[in-house]
């Protein structure tokens, strides 16, 4: 398997690029500075396959439209992708505007693609229609779930009990030993989240 984390942007959001045969990849939220995106993808001789946005918000979304790939986001969120005040971008110098999505994912939805399956995980909250990436032995979280911290609820459309009972329900009931994959910050595990998320006492 390849996992690629890179960060990118001025909010450092981590991109996450994904395969398992070795041909073809997977590209979780690409964001902003796409070059840096193409030179890891290249140096792995990957052909991407596929853009997946675990929410809707701008940098996690800022590329998407240079790709010319598909794209697949939660149901919830699938007019942020081309609604600039609904992604925020009307806070940035320019507006940002994806294409529409491809694929809307369904909670409990399996995909298989690029030799990997994961599983969708509906967690609204940061957003209304957030959703997190379960591969088994780790989740990419986005911003539901970071180290030590959950994603923001102070936004438009945010709900701050939404994203504990999605983290609770949804994450917390994973093995201890399952990694987290945040969309800003380090990684983590469920069982160090258990213990020491302030947020999740």
């Amino acid at each position: 398997m390849i996992f690629e984390r890179i960060i990118v942007g001025g909010y450092e959001m981590n991109c996450y690029v994904l395969s398992g045969d070795g041909k073809e990849c997977i590209i979780v939220d690409p964001g902003f500075e796409k070059p840096r995106i193409e030179r890891i993808i290249a140096e792995q001789r990957l052909e991407p396959r596929v853009i997946i946005n675990t929410h809707g918000h701008a940098d996690h979304i800022g590329t998407n439209a240079a790709w010319g790939l598909p794209v697949w986001i939660g149901e919830g969120d699938a007019d942020f992708l081309t609604d600039p005040e609904r992604n925020l971008s009307v806070l940035f110098a320019a507006a940002v505007m994806s294409p529409p999505a491809a694929r809307l994912l369904t909670d409990g939805e399996e995909c298989s693609l690029c030799g990997l399956t994961f599983t969708v995980l509906y967690t609204p909250g940061h957003t209304p229609g957030g959703i997190c990436l379960d591969f088994g032995d780790f989740i990419i979280t986005g911003d539901t779930l970071f180290r030590g911290s959950v994603g923001r609820t102070d936004f438009p459309n945010g709900d701050g009990r939404a994203i504990i009972r999605s983290i609770k329900e949804k994450l917390m009931t994973h093995d201890d030993r399952v990694l987290i994959y945040p969309g800003h910050g380090p990684e983590s595990t469920i069982g160090y989240e258990r213990k020491h998320n302030f947020f999740l006492r």
